[in-house]
């Protein structure tokens, strides 16, 4: 009895054990690709060309130009988190911007002559205008139409004439 009682529990351990491996996930048959040898020269790391700098495309159009002027305005926020209207007019001058074409709002309130909590700045090209402002040292920007008066900025703005 005892041998019966053995051979079932046998044949039982055999019929689980079948059941198990069948439904055992299916294994990944990929093989590895050999790996490259190397040589001294192919030890370098490879280098990486950084970006150029944006460059002006005179004569063109807002659009075609407004990483420059990012670029310009950035740089000049990277040295003076607050400036004054002066000065980006000058950056933006000796970045090759046309500067009978820009308008900037004051740098002072009308009163008391504290110092305004933003300056906005445009270039005109062409019918669109690059518009930029400067507040709480952060730097936006956009593009916008020409006003039918040939100005880019609405409200007072403060004349150009250094």
């Amino acid at each position: 009895m005892r041998e019966a009682q053995s051979w079932r529990t046998a044949v039982v351990i055999l019929l689980v054990a079948t059941v198990l491996v069948g439904c055992a996930p299916d294994r990944d048959m990929t093989v590895p690709m050999p790996l490259p040898t190397t040589t001294p020269s192919d030890t370098a790391p490879p280098t990486v060309e950084p970006d150029p700098d944006p460059t002006m495309l005179p004569g063109g159009t807002a659009l075609a130009n407004r990483k420059y002027f990012d670029f310009v305005n950035n740089r000049l926020l990277a040295v003076n988190s607050n400036p004054a209207g002066r000065a980006i007019i000058d950056n933006l001058v000796a970045a090759g911007f046309d500067k009978s074409a820009m308008q900037v709002t004051p740098d002072t309130t009308s009163q008391l002559r504290l110092p305004a909590d933003s300056i906005e700045f445009s270039v005109r090209l062409h019918d669109d205008c690059l518009i930029g402002q400067f507040i709480g040292g952060k730097y936006f920007s956009t593009i916008g139409p020409m006003l039918t008066n040939g100005s880019c900025l609405i409200g007072d703005t403060r004349p150009i004439d250094w």
